[in-house]
């Protein structure tokens, strides 16, 4: 099977050694995502949801560079630092994936890589024969 890795450009991929996403056969997955922007800023500084919406659309973009779109999504992981903004974070997640209804789970962990950074996303997709 074939294998492509698709990268965001940010110069710490080839550092740590992992793709935006990968692509094998019609398998997706996407790594996890922030509210980067495109000029490398956090989007939605201290706004955990604008930094969702955002992380969303990133990942919108790896998948369509992998061919897929987030109808395709068939399961999310979500991270956040404050598990009592939850809800927040579910009603942009919701925003998206509403009518889609991937299996999710969301759970709060110490920090993120950047203390910026409220949330990150991962998706895994199916991509139609």
């Amino acid at each position: 099977m074939s294998r492509q890795n698709i990268s965001s450009g940010a110069p710490w991929e080839p550092i740590v050694g992992y793709s935006r996403a990968v692509r094998v056969g019609n398998l997706v997955s996407v790594s996890g995502t922030t509210a980067t922007g495109p000029d490398g800023k956090i989007v939605g500084v201290g706004d955990v949801y604008a930094q969702t919406v955002q992380t969303i659309r990133n990942i919108e973009a790896a998948l369509a560079k992998a061919g897929a779109t987030l109808q395709s999504v068939v399961r999310t992981r979500i991270f956040v630092t404050n598990i009592a903004e939850w809800e927040k974070v579910g009603r942009a997640h919701g925003e998206f994936f509403g009518s889609i209804r991937p299996a999710t789970s969301m759970v709060q962990v110490s920090s993120l890589i950047s203390p910026e950074m409220l949330v990150e996303v991962e998706a895994d997709a199916i991509v139609g024969e």
